[in-house]
This record gives C-alpha cells, structure tokens and sequence, in this order.
C-alpha cells in the first residue's frame, strides 16, 4: 500500500450517483469516481506529488502512480521468488503479532524458519558420502522435546524430512534438518521482509497488530478476526479529538468559548504590578497577541459581533471590555513573512548566485589556431589542425591505442601522433605514420581476400560502344516528351511511362556526374583492385596509399561519406597527375594534416564493424565479469580478516592490557648548542690557544653536516636505550601471548594481501573497460572534461613499448565545449527567460559565461581546449563550486584522480623539454669538424630532429616477424622461452585469464587468490 507521511493513502470513498446520464471522471489506478471536474483535478494534483513512499521498497519522493507501480512490480518478483510452501506456515506466525519493529520481526522469523523446512520445497540433501542431491520434500515428521523428571532435557526436539530426489525418481530419502539445506537466494532477510511488507498491514497505534492483508487471508484461509484484547479501545480516538480541539494555538494555551453568540471573549489582563517595568516593546507585543487572542476568539463564535444594520448590511462592531480595563486594539500592519527555508545544496549550478570576485577558470590551451580565444598564449601550441578536427585526431588516437592490441601496434603518445602527421617530406620515412595506416587496413580484408566490413556496391562498368557514343555525342539532344498511350490510359501503361522517365535521369545524372569528376581513382587502381591489393598485402612503393585512394572510392559512393572522401580523393589522384602509385605515394606525402586526419577517422571507424573488433570487446566485457567476481572473493577475504583481526585485538588487550604512558623528561641541553648571553647576542668563540687565531673565513661546507650526524646518532642511542628500558620493564609474554601476536601480524599481512589485490583488479577493470570513453564530468556551463587515461589503456601507455620510456599516454585533461542541445536549452535561452535570469543575478548566461570563463572559451561541441600542468589543475579544482549538482561530481572525480593526472602531466613535460633539448644540443656547433657521413645511397634521418621517428613496432616484430608494412618474411618463427604458467603482458586480459598460471593485466602486474 502506498504511504503518505508514513501512513497509508486512503481513497476517496464512491459517491452515490442517481442519475446514469452524468458525466464522471474516474482514475483508473485507484477506482476513485468524481462527479466533479474541479475534484478530478485536485486529487490528480495530490497523487502527482512526489512526496509518497512505497512501503515494499521503501523508497521516497516519488509520486503515486510510481510508488504504486514499482510496489506492484516488487510484490510480483516477491511472489515469484519466495517458495510457496513457506507462505501459510510464516504468515499464520505473523498474524497478530505485535512486534513493533519490523525488523526485530524478520530477524524473529528468520531464525525460526532457517532450519525448519515444509513439505513442497526445493531443497538440496547431503549424503554420507558427500554427494549433493536436488530433491522435493514429501513429508515432514516433527519429534517434541523430551524432558526428565527433574526438569533437565533429555532430547531435544527435531525434525525428519521425507525428500524425493529428482535424479533418481524412484527413490527417497530420510534425513534431519542437519543434511538438508534450501537455496541460500529464496529465503534471505531481505526476500522476507518485503514479503512481509507485501502480505501483511498494520495500523498507525501504538500497540496495534500485524494483520494478513484480506484478499492473501482469504486465499490462505487465515483468520482475520482480531482478539479483543488487541483491538484498539474505542474511547481513544475521542479524547485524543477532544484534546485537539481544545489545544489553542498560540503557546500552546487552551481557550473555553461558549457557544453563545453574543458572549464576550476572554482577553488575558495585564499585570498591574510590573506594567511600570515593561518596555515599550513589550507593551506593543503585549497588545498584538491580545487582538490575535481576539481575532481567533471571533473565528471561533462566528455569531459574535453581528448586529442587524439599518441598510440591511451586516456590519461588525468592536466591543470595549472596559471590565478588565483594555480596550481592544487595532492592526498596525500586516506581520512581517516568514524567513526563506535555507537552500539544501548541491542545487543546479547556473542557480547559484555568481560571485563576481574576479576570479575565472584557468586559461586553456589550444590545439588550433581557428578558437575563440583572445589570449595569445593559449594559441601558442598550433599544430595546423583545424578546430573542428581537434575532436576526430583525439578520437583516432584513442582507438588506436586501446585496440593497440588488435591492430597489432606498439603504444605511442599523442604529442608523436600529432607530430608523424606533420611530416610531409616523401625521403622522410616515418615507421609510426606507417604502420598506422597498413595495421589499420589490414582488419578490413582477411588474408583469404574477404572483406570485414559493409561497403556500398560498386557500379557496373559501361561498355565500350555506350562510352563512344557518349563521347560522340558532343551536343546534346533534347529529352524526348514520353509517348501518349494510344487508346484507354491503364494503370501499366502509366507505369511504364514512369519508368522510361526515371531511366532517361538516370542516364542524365551518370553523364552530369561524369562531367563534375574531380579525381582519377578509377584510372589509378587499373585493373587491380584495392580489395585484391590489400589481400597480397602490397603497401610497399605507394601500394598502401593507392589501397586508401580504392577505399574512399568505394566508400564516396555512399551519400554520407561522399563529401569527406571527394575532398581526400582530389588531393591524392588529381585530374592533372599521372594515375599511378607514385602519384599516389608522392600526394599522400604531402597532403594537408586536417586530410591526413579525415582519412585516419574514416577508415578507423570502419574497423569498429569488424568480428575482430566485436570478438575483442566481447572477451573484454566477459573479462571484466571474471574481474569482478574475484575482487568480490578478495573483498570478502579482507571483510573476514578484519572482523578476526578485531576478535585477536580484544584477545590481546585482555591478556596483555596496554602500559600507562609515562611523562617523558624534558631534554637537556646539547653540549654543542650555542650560548647566548642574556641580552640576546651570541657568545664569540674563545680560541683554546693564544696564537689560534679566530677564523674569519668561509665556514667549511661540511660542518653542519657533523653538527646533523651527532644529532642523529645521539637520536638513535637514546631510542635504542628507552627500548631497551621498555623492554625491560615488560614482563615475559607466555607462549599464548606470543602466539596471539604472531597471528595479529599474519592477520595484518593478509589485509594487506587483499587490499593490493582489490587495487589491481580496479585497475585490470579500468583497462578492459574498452566500450566507450568515460567523461569525467561537466562544469556549470555544460562543458565536458576528458581525461583518456581514465579507461580502456594503462596509464603509460604498454610497459614493453619503444616509447615506454615517457611513462605516458596523452599527459593533458581535455575540456570540450557544449553540444547542440545543452547549449541552446541552458545558455543560449529565449530572450524571456533571459531577461528573468538577469533580473535575479543581473546578467545573462551568456555573459555569465563569458565572465567566469575568462578570456579562454569553448562555445560548441566541435572546439576543444586542454591543461598540461599541475597548477591549472589545481586552479581548476578550487575554481569548480561543490554548491553545483554537476560540479560537485566533476570536482570529486578531479581530486580522485589527480594525483594520477599531476603525474603524467609531469611526465609530459619532462619527455618534452628532452626532446627540444637534444635538438638545440644538436643545433650547438662543437669544437671538432662535424662526422662526415655517407648518403648517396639512402637519405640519412636523424631521430633527434623528430621524436616520433624513435618509436619503433616491437609488438609486430614479436607477433608477426615482420613489420605490417614489410612482405612476410618466409622464416620458421621463434618459440618464445618463457617459464610455464606465464602470460605475457601483451595478451588480452580475457586469454591471459582463460591460461594457467597468474592472471596479468596490460600494467604486467599480476594478481593472484
């Protein structure tokens, strides 16, 4: 039954209707029936509120129907689940029974009915020989207590249970309550207690019994007549009337009005005695709840001061008790409103009131110089991305390295990815840009030539007579009107005609299209496909880059991706260049970045379609289940040594209670320490000789250093000798003793044990957690805020990566702009709700946003900005208000993390400032002529000009034997010499659980139970 301030909603009760021909309004949840619209409407405006509770789960601030629905939902999944043989025998215990406290009631129940089974139940028996049998209880046979002459129990009472197996239909077994057990998830406190709330009600009296609701009662065939010595007397509920409507309500003061129209109310005199000691206050306090005395005396006899007009008005007249010497007073306004209730935060962040104290959110950085920015730092870090593209790079890296694994790749840093991107010199061979592009493809089509993904249908080739006639066809012929059907005009022909004309735009359209091409890619694959390149693996000599140019051919013919690949496809196969491979290798080259970008994002995506991919994630979820199952164990583990840690700690403090602390000794003085005279000045030093000299040179640097050494050894031979004193004077410790200590340090260790275990597997949870990328929260004006270490990769990057050595993945946490829908429903508002904005905090949100943002801003979706150090964290974190329902989680999540975020953001800078080190270092001219080196047959690189050429793809030389975008090399492959029962840390988390020996996660470190 739904409750309403904890007590049951009473229904309003069916009117009687005479005439059939009315109209009624009825709610159909309840069966409540209104004669009038206005009733109709007030009660659906009570039920509305989110102030009921449903009594089954417990949950508030909710409104009827809801409460009423989610009781109806729980009260089914409760009578599904709760065995039916334990129905009748729990609810004829509970029926009048008057425990107060429901929960002393479940606890009553549970234990009584633990190990007490009825004929009907599932149960599971144990055998002797410690088989376990599923089987149904047939019989029961109950045995009472036997008690001796003397009063002592000779045998307790107990029960036997007749079970029928089910695998063994025809036999049976006799066992005590002792081999026998029911399933641990039909009968819980918890299952027990909302069955209880389900079944049974109770009234709101003190004292008053638990009664079986009618219809289960009747079902049951319980009894519902309640004893007379538990019902509730009948004169109750009337005194407790009375005293209520005598209770006056000011102070609590009760008032005796009699029902006689013309009688005077009863004014409370003041006292003569002290009338000279009050002030003028309290004189005017005084009289205001006198006439609120006298105002409330009218409302109570409302034939009190009506006296007949002669103008036939009632008019009301003041009367003066001149009796008790006080005339009646008047009003002298109206009484001050009460106080707002005090706000209950966090509210919605743009409701609280801007400070306006100058303070702003830390200055972004951007990637783009195209932001909306007036702060020429910020624009300092361009890298010739447009803003719009920032979004789709940072996409493209994330893929890459959280299936790094699947796509065969070392871990790289985003700042190297942004930076192979950026080279555009065709001598110049980046292994990262590379790789990326050949690991990606190769998902698309198999080895056997199968192609992973869906793909629009290529068109059909055109013959060669149909293409000379195109191309003699140099003027064209107008379009010919469709031919009248001679005769009657039928639905065919009709369709026919439709159908030539369709065929006639078509023909149109392929020439008009054929007329607009902007790119040869056709020409540049030839008679080879890239479907068949990609099959032979051929990317050596611009066989990748042509591969992509068949791709986004392919792909452009689909209306959604048609203008991204239109664009990319006229950079690589002009219409002015010589369709080949080179053409394609030599314009990849040296193709814009933001192209370089679109490319990368479009065929990434594509290999989110494949099995491969789907296999991965799948493995990854199934992972993360095994995860969560042994962090549970680990956590139970630790729950149980803490509770017998707690039991040997009461042991030991009994056995050995703890020693009085003794006031330690004030320290003397140190025989070194400098002596000062009494007016302040330090003592000179006095030489031990006549000709020693005082030394007025430098101090040695070292002498300090003494000075902290004999501090400390006088430190560690004063605590060596008060532990020995302690030691001392403790007694001996018996085994006992010694032994409950021992087993106190294990205890701890164990806790230990299963706090580092639950720590890795939150991490090992982190790392599969591949599906999506987990904002950490949003500020007040809706902005988001990444951090892309957070989940689904370690935190820097695979530990066995080249590029290892930089300890991080991405090193910045990303702030992007609002997308479409939160901007214009909370920012960009109607002009009305504008201008109520800015009456009550006297701006708008726009220029809220603008003011608090500074002068770094992110309007939409499609623009990002970052921090890269410590100290705009920490500004950004004191900068966020906990007052904010969105910036309360935002903040938490930000302090969670950020010792973590300070770390990599350090690691960042360090991998940097290293990189432009080596090269000034290199710039640097050296005493000796310059090392002459030999390029006539390759182009020399020097790593140190880029950082992105010292990462190198280990993985693929591990796994495959051969780069990706290398021909496979026709060699026996090695066996790796690893120890049995190892995984190594590049294997998916779902195999390296599947193996034997100790699970591992990306981070390599290893776990165990």
């Amino acid at each position: 039954m739904v409750l309403y301030k904890r007590k049951p909603v009473q229904y309003v009760p069916q009117p009687s209707i005479e005439d059939e021909d009315v109209d009624v309004w009825v709610i159909g949840q309840t069966g409540e029936i209104f004669t009038r619209y206005e009733d109709y409407l007030q009660r659906m405006d009570f039920y509305k509120q989110k102030r009921f509770i449903c009594e089954i789960t417990g949950r508030s601030s909710l409104t009827f129907f809801d409460a009423l629905d989610l009781e109806e939902s729980h009260a089914s999944d409760v009578d599904f689940y709760f065995p039916d043989a334990l129905k009748e025998p729990i609810l004829r215990k509970v029926q009048f029974s008057t425990v107060s406290r429901i929960d002393s009631l479940v606890d009553q129940l549970f234990e009584e009915f633990r190990l007490d089974f009825y004929p009907g139940e599932n149960v599971t028996v144990f055998l002797d020989s410690g088989k376990r049998l599923k089987g149904i209880i047939r019989d029961k046979a109950k045995f009472p207590e036997l008690l001796k002459s003397d009063g002592t129990v000779e045998r307790k009472a107990f029960a036997r249970y007749f079970v029928k197996l089910m695998n063994r239909p025809h036999e049976e077994a006799l066992v005590d309550d002792e081999h026998i057990q029911r399933d641990r998830k039909t009968f819980t406190k918890q299952i027990l207690r909302s069955f209880i709330k389900t079944t049974v009600t109770r009234e709101a009296w003190t004292g008053a019994p638990w009664i079986v609701k009618e219809k289960v009662a009747r079902d049951l065939r319980i009894d519902t007549e309640v004893p007379p010595n538990l019902r509730q007397k009948p004169d109750v509920p009337e005194k407790k009337a009375s005293q209520v409507s005598k209770k006056g309500e000011h102070g609590g003061a009760v008032l005796h009005f009699q029902s006689v129209p013309a009688k005077l109310p009863q004014l409370k005199p003041a006292s003569n005695s002290h009338k000279s000691k009050l002030t003028q206050q309290q004189i005017a306090r005084n009289k205001q709840e006198q006439y609120a005395e006298y105002q409330r005396a009218l409302k109570g006899s409302p034939g009190f001061g009506d006296v007949p007009q002669t103008n036939g008005s009632a008019k009301f007249v003041h009367y003066d008790n001149h009796t008790n010497g006080f005339p009646p007073i008047a009003a002298k306004g109206s009484p001050k409103p009460p106080p707002p209730p005090p706000i209950k935060y966090p509210i919605e962040d743009l409701e609280i009131r801007p400070l306006r104290d100058g303070t702003h959110r830390p200055v972004l950085k951007f990637l783009s110089s195209g932001s909306a920015t007036t702060n020429k730092k910020a624009r300092a870090s361009s890298h010739g991305l447009r803003m719009e593209l920032v979004g789709p790079a940072l996409e493209t890296w994330n893929t890459l390295n959280v299936f790094c694994e699947i796509f065969v790749l070392d871990s790289f840093t985003f700042d190297d990815f942004l930076e192979c991107l950026q080279i555009f010199s065709e001598d110049l061979a980046c292994e990262l840009f590379v790789e990326i592009h050949c690991a990606v493809l190769k998902l698309l089509v198999d080895e056997d030539g199968k192609v992973m993904i869906s793909l629009p249908d290529m068109p059909e080739e055109e013959s060669e007579e149909e293409e000379s006639e195109n191309d003699t066809s140099a003027i064209p012929t107008p379009t010919p009107e469709p031919e009248v059907p001679v005769g009657r005009t039928t639905r065919s022909s009709l369709a026919k005609s439709e159908a030539a004309q369709l065929r006639a735009q078509a023909t149109r359209s392929r020439s008009s299209s054929i007329d607009t091409k902007n790119h040869m890619a056709p020409e540049m694959l030839g008679d080879v496909g890239w479907v068949e390149r990609l099959k032979n693996r051929d990317f050596s000599n611009g066989g990748w880059q042509t591969i992509i140019v068949g791709l986004l051919y392919q792909l452009s013919l689909d209306p959604r991706h048609k203008k991204p690949c239109e664009e990319i496809l006229a950079q690589l196969a002009p219409l002015d260049d010589d369709p080949s491979q080179a053409t394609a290798k030599m314009n990849y080259a040296s193709m814009d970045v933001n192209l370089r970008v679109k490319a990368l994002q479009i065929i990434c995506l594509l290999t989110m379609q494949t099995k491969v991919v789907r296999s991965y994630m799948e493995e990854c979820a199934e992972s993360m289940t095994a995860f969560r199952k042994e962090k549970i164990v680990w956590q139970r583990a630790r729950k149980d040594a803490m509770e017998e840690l707690r039991v040997l700690d009461e042991e030991r403090k009994q056995l050995l209670p703890e020693p009085e602390e003794t006031p330690q000794p004030a320290e003397e003085a140190s025989p070194d320490v400098t002596m000062v005279d009494a007016d302040g000045t330090e003592e000179e030093e006095i030489p031990d000789t006549e000709d020693e000299e005082p030394h007025t040179g430098r101090s040695l640097r070292r002498a300090n250093d003494r000075a902290a050494e004999r501090k400390r050894k006088r430190d560690e031979e004063k605590a060596k000798k008060e532990k020995a004193e302690a030691a001392a004077k403790q007694p001996k410790l018996s085994p006992h003793v010694k032994k409950v200590l021992k087993d106190i340090e294990k205890k701890k260790e164990r806790i230990k044990e299963c706090e580092d275990q639950v720590a890795v597997l939150d991490n090992d949870l982190r790392e599969a957690d591949c599906f999506r990328t987990r904002v950490l929260g949003k500020d007040r004006f809706w902005n988001r805020y990444y951090w892309f270490e957070r989940n689904g990769m370690p935190y820097g990057g695979l530990p066995n990566s080249s590029t290892a050595d930089a300890d991080y993945a991405n090193g910045c946490l990303w702030v992007q702009g609002p997308d479409d829908m939160e901007r214009e429903g909370f920012i960009e508002i109607p002009e009305e709700d504008n201008k109520r904005y800015r009456k009550a905090f006297g701006c708008s949100v726009n220029e809220r946003k603008k003011l608090e943002e500074g002068s770094t801003n992110v309007f939409t979706a499609m623009q990002w900005g970052y921090y890269d150090d410590p100290d705009s964290l920490d500004m950004l974190i004191g900068w966020l208000d906990a007052r904010g329902n969105r910036e309360l989680k935002l903040r938490k999540e930000l302090q969670v993390q950020r010792e973590k975020i300070t770390h990599h953001m350090k690691k960042r800078k360090e991998y940097l400032t290293t990189a432009e080190e080596k090269k000034k270092a290199k710039a640097a001219p050296e005493d000796g002529p310059p090392t002459r080196m030999s390029t006539r047959t390759k182009t020399y690189v020097d790593p140190a000009e880029h950082r992105c050429l010292a990462w190198k793809n280990t993985t693929a030389m591990e796994e495959i034997g051969h780069l990706h975008s290398e021909e496979a090399r026709r060699v026996a492959k090695k066996v790796s010499s690893k120890k049995k029962g190892e995984v190594p840390a590049r294997e998916t988390r779902a195999a390296a659980t599947k193996k034997q020996g100790k699970g591992v996660g990306r981070q390599g470190t290893r776990h165990t139970l």
